[in-house]
């Protein structure tokens, strides 16, 4: 099993929600934190992408190659690429460049991603939510496959043996499909062979594992071996020396951070119950101490049938570069040889 972060290049922020520091400052400690995980022996670094003020990853393809120079093993992702907004040949065309500067490290996560602003502002209309999916992800699997391009669509003009450059090192980045909780999605998935990243952040992970299975159902269906449908498993997660320590640091910025969007949503208010059951054994979060944390990644592996890959998202607490680096290194040191022993 492969373990990494997933990062939304977020400031830090004070009691109030407002940044501490500048721009700069925040995006010069996420670079020293993702080299700090190539150095830890970390399998993945994913940057997201927003377009929001809390969020610095608009551009993550920028981010990674900044973090290629940096790092020598570790896989640079996104986390994820929201394709329905996005010109698919400038999607791969960025991440073919990332490969060339990484020496073959590159993949990425696409999806239709979890806030909506980037509809209004690349002037497109959030009723084509689907629709724009399915149709770009459809081209840039076609790109990913042939150097030729011909090909024609609603919603983007058409190709007509249109060769695409550059080609990247790896035969075929990698490309995970990120999904939520809708059945369709671990269907696509499944149909098109491609790897699930599954964004679990509530409820009880168990519960996904008939969605999991339909995924499995439908890549056996399309003819895809079992070792070609891999799963992987993002979530809220931080790690500290004690379960008191995580709780204690991670639970003030938590509560800030999603009770703002909830206000946005129309969810309640954060409480610390609310918290505790979404951190209990079966529950979706993964703050605690190493051996904890260890256990509660192969608890999770085991109920969904087995995963691929697990990645902490921990930047959205407001949690210091020094709290981030801490986790980061335990991470490496602690709960990754639990976790690979344990698997073999």
């Amino acid at each position: 099993m492969e373990i990494g972060i997933d990062s939304f290049a977020a400031f830090v922020t004070d009691a109030d929600g407002h940044p501490v520091g500048t721009a700069q400052q925040a995006m010069a400690e996420l670079l020293d934190r993702i080299q700090l995980a190539d150095e830890k022996g970390l399998d993945v670094f994913a940057i997201g992408e927003h377009h929001r003020k809390e969020f610095l990853d608009s551009a993550n393809s920028v981010i990674l190659a900044a973090a290629a120079g940096r790092t020598k093993r570790i896989r640079l992702s996104s986390a994820v690429t929201v394709l329905s907004a996005a010109d698919p040949v400038r999607v791969f065309q960025q991440f073919a460049t990332l490969d060339l500067v990484s020496q073959g490290r590159a993949e990425m996560v696409v999806g239709r991603g979890s806030f909506t602003e980037a509809f209004p502002l690349f002037g497109l209309n959030l009723q084509d939510y689907d629709k724009l999916f399915a149709e770009k992800l459809g081209l840039l699997l076609q790109i990913s496959e042939k150097e030729m391009v011909t090909w024609s669509g609603k919603f983007r003009p058409s190709l007509t043996n249109q060769p695409i450059y550059p080609r990247p090192v790896q035969k075929n980045i990698p490309i995970w499909l990120g999904v939520g909780g809708t059945p369709g999605s671990f269907a696509r998935a499944g149909s098109l062979g491609l790897p699930l990243m599954v964004a679990v952040i509530g409820g009880e992970t168990h519960r996904f594992r008939p969605l999991v299975d339909l995924y499995r159902e439908a890549g056996d269906k399309a003819g895809f071996a079992p070792h070609e449908l891999k799963v992987g498993l993002h979530s809220l997660g931080y790690v500290a020396k004690t379960h008191e320590e995580a709780v204690e640091n991670y639970y003030p910025g938590y509560a800030q951070t999603f009770t703002r969007i909830g206000k946005e949503r129309g969810w309640p208010s954060v409480t610390r119950n609310h918290f505790e059951a979404q951190n209990s054994k079966w529950g979706a979060y993964l703050v605690g101490e190493p051996d904890e944390i260890a256990e509660k990644i192969l608890r999770h592996s085991e109920s969904l049938g087995g995963i691929d890959r697990f990645t902490f998202q921990m930047d959205n607490a407001g949690l210091s570069h020094s709290q981030l680096s801490d986790s980061i290194a335990l991470i490496g040191e602690e709960v990754m040889p639990k976790v690979k022993k344990a698997i073999g």
